[in-house]
């Protein structure tokens, strides 16, 4: 783990390298005319097209104490968001280097120096347990000059260290991280801060009525697990009720998918990875919360056993989904965990799924959808990730569609026809949520992150942890971030 430190002024750094930013246009911010003066890199810095664009990251050689100057390009207009992505770009730049001392930490935006920190500590995350030869990031120090919001950044570990849980969880082989194994991780984890846990086992899973799990995960020879923690601190001013899909590999059951279509399906268990990792993020900050986590795991494969197109479940509460399609089997687990979920009466109900693929051709691969009941309850996740950086948008949720789920034979069918899929989708989910205030997450596109940029890496991305713990500190009664 980086530490995050405070040392003092420039003059009397000693460092492997001096990071400063630089606005659009060549325009140094603090620190950057002195970097500039001392390592003679005015001229190098035009001549080599260096215009301060968020993105761009130069390094000169340095002099004297300071290894090396970074010169780290901001862009035009400076956020949270910009910071945290030009912390992540520098973490990149500077991996190899054990010493990082900066003065993105003096930009004057509220919550900066806490995105820096988070953008600096993910962008050097590295999922390399399969490698033979591990080169995990040298950084060992990031150092604040003049000590500006030190105290602010270190409070952002908890939750970078849940991002890196929920990282690691997603990016693990399906053959490595089977139902049973999850939880026994989840058991390690909620053991070590006083949650309380109970996880069902088969037997158990069909004696509570989860009927989705049990035909999901009918067609594997892996048994699956519910998951279910409890967050109840004293004085809770909130209750916060989190669901996320856990499908630990999707083959498409009987409804196959394509062999191309299954090379990323270690992934369709991010929801589950992302409530498991904020609820530990959110007892580790000691929020005034109570939560209550639920996640249904299972494999979803195409095994003698598995349920058929046709067939009909019986979910918790009672209500019947005629199963059209096997590949829309994250609804079907989701609905069983929902019901349970919504019968403690919080205050707020949140699920995250990867849980289409029309809402990856509707919003791309960098922005999920979102979807709810309740328009206060959507306006304050929308707020909470909007702090964050984890971009969504808010879709319809029309109750004239209902008809698209109508079935034949059943309460309602788990497909609706070729059109609308992300909605259909959302409207069978909000058949098991009573009158909890709702809000569906589909997470399809931003689970598995494309490109290795900024804070991000390539694969499982932790989508949706840092919006949830900014919804919980809100919840608690606390503005986002740092107190």
């Amino acid at each position: 783990m980086v530490e995050i430190v405070a040392v003092g002024k420039l003059d009397e750094l000693r460092t492997d390298a001096l990071a400063v930013p630089v606005f659009k246009g060549g325009i140094f911010g603090p620190g950057g005319e002195w970097a500039a003066t001392k390592s003679g890199a005015g001229k190098f810095l035009d001549a080599g097209g260096f215009t301060g664009a968020l993105g761009e990251v130069v390094t000169v050689p340095g002099r004297g104490r300071i290894g090396a100057f970074v010169f780290v390009g901001v862009g035009e207009e400076v956020d949270a968001e910009v910071i945290r992505q030009a912390g992540g770009w520098l973490a990149k730049k500077t991996s190899k280097m054990g010493h990082v001392s900066t003065t993105l930490n003096q930009l004057r935006v509220a919550a900066g120096p806490a995105a820096l920190a988070e953008g600096f500590l993910l962008g050097q995350y590295r999922f390399d347990r399969y490698r033979a030869n591990r080169q995990p990031p040298a950084t060992k120090v990031l150092a604040f000059v003049e000590k500006k919001g030190v105290a602010e950044a270190r409070r952002v570990i908890p939750v970078v260290e849940a991002v890196k849980l929920a990282r690691d969880l997603v990016q693990t082989p399906a053959a490595d991280k089977s139902p049973a194994a999850i939880a026994a991780q989840v058991e390690e984890l909620a053991a070590s801060r006083r949650l309380r846990l109970r996880v069902y086992d088969e037997t158990e899973i069909a004696g509570a009525g989860f009927g989705g799990l049990v035909g999901v995960s009918a067609g594997s020879h892996r048994p699956p697990r519910m998951v279910e923690i409890r967050y109840e601190p004293p004085a809770a001013k909130a209750y916060l009720a989190l669901v996320g899909k856990g499908i630990v590999f999707d083959s498409g059951g009987l409804s196959l998918k394509t062999a191309e279509g299954m090379e990323t399906m270690k992934t369709d268990m991010s929801g589950a990875a992302t409530v498991i990792a904020a609820t530990m993020a959110i007892a580790d900050l000691g929020l005034p919360i109570r939560v209550l986590t639920v996640t249904p795991l299972t494999d979803n494969m195409p095994g003698g056993g598995a349920i058929r197109p046709g067939d009909v479940i019986k979910h918790r509460g009672g209500k019947t989904s005629e199963v059209l399609n096997t590949d829309a089997e994250g609804r079907l687990v989701l609905a069983d965990a929902l019901h349970l979920a919504a019968e403690a009466k919080p205050d707020l109900l949140v699920d995250l799924a990867t849980l289409t693929g029309a809402c990856k051709t509707a919003l791309g691969l960098k922005i999920a959808g979102l979807w709810s009941n309740d328009q206060a309850a959507a306006d304050r996740v929308l707020g909470a990730a909007q702090f964050t950086g984890e971009r969504m948008w808010q879709m319809p949720l029309p109750d004239d569609y209902r008809k698209n789920i109508e079935s034949d034979i059943a309460d309602i069918k788990n497909t609706g026809g070729l059109f609308a899929g992300a909605i259909n989708a959302a409207l069978f989910l909000r058949e098991f949520v009573g009158d909890a205030p709702w809000v569906h997450i589909d997470i399809a596109g931003p689970a598995r992150w494309p490109d290795d940029e900024h804070y991000q890496t390539k694969g499982g991305s932790g989508f949706g942890v840092r919006t949830l713990v900014a919804l919980a500190e809100d919840l608690s009664g606390r503005r986002y971030g740092p107190a």
